[in-house]
């Protein structure tokens, strides 16, 4: 049997999968999950994988958190630096292809099923009209489809490291806090896995909201504080600086995909994929969260016309790696 290898490499965690075609359908054979951070490069986590079930790969696609040129990749949140051709000769895979996370995950868009998304408003998407996708999770990435003759192709963006751009006075406040701690202040210092604990610590330190000794107690022992912020975030009751730290997120990550959607004109859809959403997802379906995608002053009757969907299955990345990959081998063919 001939297998592809697709890979969702992520800040935090790793996915590979093999997958194989069977009736006419590439179907997951073997799936598994590493801690980036433990493995020195991509190289040594993909043979890792693969030592251990002896089978033959034709090609690999790996959707990488970071740009890709000319067929290199640095990764964003972690020291790898890949190179397709290096990568190929290490892992023995004949064609191997390096793609920016955010368009494989953008290359499975059109594939979802109905019971793979959420929506959050009841628009229907214009016939081949663009598609914005927009995910945050260690990161925030963004990417968008575009429709030609009939059939979407996928772009990848970094315009999650565009300039944050604050919509009330409190956020204001928080720009100026991130300046002063970072120099520059991006949408993904706020609205991203990393970006949680720079919100928290914003309305900490300037006095917004007192901190819990029980949540400080759990973020003293924790390795990453955003489960802990979130979680906390969402309990009931809810904690009130977790909770005001996701109102936070909430907003400025509903006014950033609206600024995506009209970017694009949008009227394929916007789609919220990443770790987070789903995680979040009834803060998502609250009012507030559309009316502030919606809010666009002269353009907001524009907005009225975007669909807008959360991306519940956790797979969508590997799914649109390994239809990249599935292509990739039937060129070498």
């Amino acid at each position: 049997m001939e297998y592809v290898l697709a890979g969702d490499v992520g800040g935090t965690k790793t996915v590979l999968a093999l997958y194989t075609r069977a009736q006419g359908v590439f179907v997951p054979a073997h799936e598994q999950s590493f801690p980036s951070a433990q493995y020195a490069d991509l190289q040594s986590l993909v043979r890792a994988f693969l030592s251990s079930l002896g089978v033959s790969v034709r090609a690999a696609v790996f959707g990488v958190a970071g740009p890709v040129i000319n067929g290199a990749a640095q990764v964003t949140n972690l020291p790898w630096h890949i190179r397709e051709d290096e990568l190929a000769e290490a892992i023995e895979v004949p064609r191997v292809r390096l793609v920016n996370d955010l368009e494989a995950l953008a290359t499975a868009v059109p594939l979802l099923r109905e019971e793979d998304v959420v929506p959050l408003n009841d628009v229907a998407p214009t016939p081949c009209g663009p598609i914005g996708v927009i995910a945050p999770g260690t990161g925030l990435g963004e990417a968008f489809l575009v429709c030609v003759g009939g059939r979407y192709h996928p772009f990848p963006s970094e315009g999650g490291h565009a300039d944050f751009a604050p919509s009330n006075e409190l956020e204001s406040e928080l720009l100026r806090y991130l300046q002063r701690k970072f120099g520059r202040a991006s949408y993904e210092r706020v609205c991203s896995g990393s970006g949680i604990p720079n919100v928290y610590m914003f309305l900490r330190d300037c006095a917004y909201y007192r901190e819990s000794p029980y949540i400080a107690e759990q973020l003293s022992a924790a390795s990453d504080p955003t489960p802990v912020i979130v979680a906390n975030a969402l309990s009931d009751p809810p904690d009130p600086l977790c909770a005001k730290v996701l109102d936070i997120f909430t907003s400025v990550l509903a006014a950033k995909a609206g600024n995506l959607a009209l970017t694009i004109i949008a009227t394929g859809g916007i789609y919220f994929g990443g770790g987070i959403p789903p995680r979040i997802l009834p803060l998502l379906q609250r009012e507030s969260f559309m009316s502030t995608f919606r809010y666009k002053g002269r353009l907001s009757a524009l907005m009225m016309r975007i669909p807008a969907k959360v991306i519940v299955n956790t797979r969508a990345g590997l799914i649109g790696a390994a239809h990249l990959a599935l292509t990739l081998a039937d060129e070498g063919v």
